[in-house]
């Protein structure tokens, strides 16, 4: 799984999704560090948040696809007919195993995740190896090649500035 977000507090965001991933989809195996990565696919002031998780679930693909749609809904976001746009949170599977599924709502392996650093770079820290089943490429490899030009940054948070005695 990918989450992402530009709107709100997003650490707030982050956590209180990995929690809910954990009490309604499954047991969270590993978890990228976060990374500050720019609007992919549109112009916003604000930059993303993402992190990669790995998750072991005994639901099928459609009801974990449903849980993260939930799961963002609890959490406020709110969708419209735009693909690109600003967002508090955002969780894409992009993975299930090395598996190939298809539906009129969801698409595995993430139809664009080969086209997007922002996706690929948290990723690669948590499972460089594993093999995108249709392109037969695996993540590192995926990561190396990619041509997305975009800024991903290894996330640091501000500091208060204050000295500790």
């Amino acid at each position: 799984m990918l989450l992402g977000g530009n709107l709100g507090d997003r650490s707030y965001y982050f956590s209180s999704a990995i929690s809910l991933i954990r009490e309604r989809i499954g047991v969270i195996i590993s978890v990228s560090s976060l990374y500050e990565t720019e609007p992919w696919g549109f112009e916003h002031e604000n930059w993303f948040l993402n992190q990669a998780l790995i998750v072991k679930s005994v639901l099928a693909p459609e009801e974990v696809f449903r849980k993260t749609h939930d799961i963002e809904r609890k959490l406020g976001r709110k969708r419209d007919n735009s693909r690109y746009n600003g967002r508090i949170i955002d969780i894409d599977i992009l993975f299930v195993d090395e598996e190939i599924f298809y539906s009129d709502d969801l698409v595995i392996p993430h139809p664009r995740l080969h086209k997007r650093k922002f996706a690929l770079l948290p990723l690669l820290k948590i499972a460089p190896k594993l093999r995108h089943p249709l392109l037969d490429r695996s993540v590192e490899e995926m990561a190396v090649s990619c041509k997305d030009t975009m800024k991903v940054n290894l996330y640091k948070p501000a500091t208060t500035g204050k000295k500790s005695k």
